[in-house]
């Protein structure tokens, strides 16, 4: 009975997508017409690949693409670890590591992540000679591993305290309570949070095109400026972006699947 329920959720949700994205193209569709633009579709797949002599040369939306999604992953893996580290020294007992986490915390989710951007590429990065690229991969690090880090602190102090007693009395030190009992158990229960914080930090990602970064983002502005395919490279820039959250959505729940929460 709950298949059949969970089926019958999952084709409900796929028949409203399908719904919102054709209602969507209709809008898109009917205001081209009243402003009177020519689509050239024909004219996007060169920006997609050209093939010289049998040889395949990505185009600018292909690397575009790529650096996009370098950034993601990067930012991705050490915005977790910023995160846990965060969580980990506002639940220690030191207070100097309390105050210099809620610093952190507090100074980054409440400041725009495009000021923080501008902050690090106009201010710290002629000082430390780092690179538009690695100035985007620590701008969005720290950013999402702000709003991470509460995610991961949630996580951990839903844990009993009967766990907590339970590897006291069994003699694990703090580190092995953390790495064999909490944070196993933890990770499940906040899997669905860390995906749509990932998921963010996939469109948050298209800021970096102000400072430079040849992104997706930057290569179809690029684009637009050298053709005037105005909707045509929008939307596909936006269908790629959509792509990669929906295929991180659907990975995360196979995860949530495969390892189910913990009641």
């Amino acid at each position: 009975m709950r298949t059949r329920s969970a089926v019958f959720i999952q084709i409900r949700d796929l028949l409203g997508f399908g719904l919102t994205i054709a209602a969507a193209v209709l809008l898109i569709l009917r205001g081209s017409e009243q402003l009177g633009y020519n689509w050239h579709w024909r004219q996007v797949p060169r920006y997609f690949y050209t093939l010289i002599d049998g040889q395949f040369l990505p185009g600018p939306l292909l690397k575009g693409l790529a650096l996009t999604l370098e950034i993601t992953a990067i930012s991705l893996v050490l915005a977790g670890v910023l995160g846990l580290m965060t969580a980990l020294l506002r639940l220690s007992s030191s207070l100097i590591g309390r105050g210099l986490a809620r610093f952190y915390l507090e100074s980054i989710r409440n400041t725009p992540l495009l000021v923080q951007l501008f902050f690090l590429y106009f201010v710290m990065a002629p000082i430390f000679d780092i690179g538009r690229t690695a100035t985007a991969v620590l701008a969005l690090s720290l950013f999402e591993g702000a709003y991470a880090s509460e995610i991961f602190r949630a996580g951990i102090e839903s844990i009993g305290r009967g766990q907590w007693e339970a590897c006291h009395s069994l003699g694990l030190s703090r580190a092995q309570t953390y790495g064999r009992v909490i944070l196993p158990q933890a990770l499940r229960r906040i899997l669905p949070p860390l995906t749509s914080q990932a998921v963010s930090l996939i469109k948050d990602s298209a800021l970096v095109s102000t400072i430079a970064v040849y992104d997706l983002t930057m290569e179809g502005r690029t684009i637009i400026a050298e053709t005037f395919l105005t909707f045509e490279i929008w939307l596909v820039v936006a269908a790629l972006y959509l792509g990669l959250t929906l295929t991180l959505s659907v990975l995360a729940n196979g995860l949530e699947r495969r390892y189910p929460r913990i009641a």
